[in-house]
């Protein structure tokens, strides 16, 4: 005698599959697009190589709209140095900023107001972290950047690595500030 099968049975079970299979594509895609909205500014990269050597930067890019973002922060306050996840400076071989030694690797970058037009750069030894969890116990040291105005106003925050004297200068341009200091690489 062969078993009588029950074809609607088995019908609502593998509907019921294919509605918990779709509600579980849809959620990880509604994951995912909360993930990727996330970043709401776009991302920039500055890159400075020597002697087959490399410095990189990957930051986020805000727009000023108005704000006078430097000016805002308040004094022993650290600041993301860009927008959404974390900026990141990744070497290629040890750096340094004037006493300041850095082993090859990757590193986040903060800014801190010392004062009134007065900032360091500030390196911690976490990346990847989301750009309003920086953890001081991670820092690795501070630079002192050389103020000055420039005579264009730069609307979207942006960070250049370029040649100078023997190494390069990393540069943060902002409004009518730039703020520098020199590295060499070793």
């Amino acid at each position: 005698m062969t078993p009588k099968i029950d074809f609607h049975k088995r019908k609502v079970s593998l509907m019921k599959k294919r509605s918990t299979a779709l509600m579980l594509v849809l959620f990880l895609l509604l994951i995912a697009s909360v993930t990727l909205l996330a970043q709401r500014n776009p991302r920039g990269t500055a890159r400075f190589e020597k002697n087959g050597q490399f410095v990189m930067i990957e930051y986020g890019r805000p727009s000023l709209k108005g704000r006078d973002m430097l000016g805002q922060l308040e004094a022993g306050k650290t600041w993301r140095m860009g927008s959404d996840k974390s900026t990141t400076l990744t070497c290629s071989s040890a750096l340094s900023f004037g006493k300041v030694n850095m082993a090859a690797g990757s590193y986040s970058l903060w800014l801190r107001k010392r004062a009134d037009k007065s900032f360091e750069l500030v390196i911690n030894k976490a990346t990847g972290q989301w750009g309003t969890e920086h953890n001081v116990t991670d820092d690795l040291a501070s630079v002192p950047l050389t103020p000055s105005q420039g005579t264009d106003k730069v609307e979207q925050f942006t960070l250049n690595l370029k040649e100078a004297g023997k190494g390069g200068e990393f540069q943060l341009l902002w409004d009518t500030t730039i703020l520098t200091a020199g590295f060499t690489l070793k």
